[in-house]
């Protein structure tokens, strides 16, 4: 798979995001939602169409591909692990850690990933 951009990364998440609800997701709702020019996302959405990460056609709804889906999936766990992390360890202030974890989601290896994930399972109590 390829290694893409934190900013790519934030627009197959965003995309995943405003689909949850099996809405439509259209051009200008992930613009809004990231708060860039419709140009910037015109731009990236040719970049994630070309490499098969997304179904686009001008002016239609957006969707995820399987192979998208795949990495917008990993980008929202390593989000929500980090998250958990930065709140369980910390004790952070949940959108401290929201807006920390949305950063940080892009730049950790996958031996630290996988360190904080044992990390939070190991810290937090199992429902009864």
């Amino acid at each position: 798979m390829t290694e893409y951009s934190e900013s790519l990364e934030m627009y197959l998440e965003t995309i995943l995001d405003l689909s949850v609800d099996g809405d439509e997701v259209y051009s200008v709702d992930v613009a809004k939602k990231l708060k860039v020019s419709k140009p910037s996302v015109n731009r990236a959405l040719g970049i994630l169409k070309n490499d098969g990460m997304i179904n686009h056609e001008h002016y239609g709804s957006i969707s995820l591909t399987k192979q998208g889906l795949a990495l917008a999936e990993d980008v929202r766990l390593r989000h929500d692990s980090i998250k958990a992390f930065l709140i369980c360890s910390l004790n952070l202030d949940p959108a401290l850690a929201e807006k920390d974890a949305c950063r940080m989601e892009h730049i950790l290896s996958p031996g630290t990933l996988e360190a904080i994930k044992d990390f939070v399972k190991s810290h937090t109590k199992e429902p009864t």
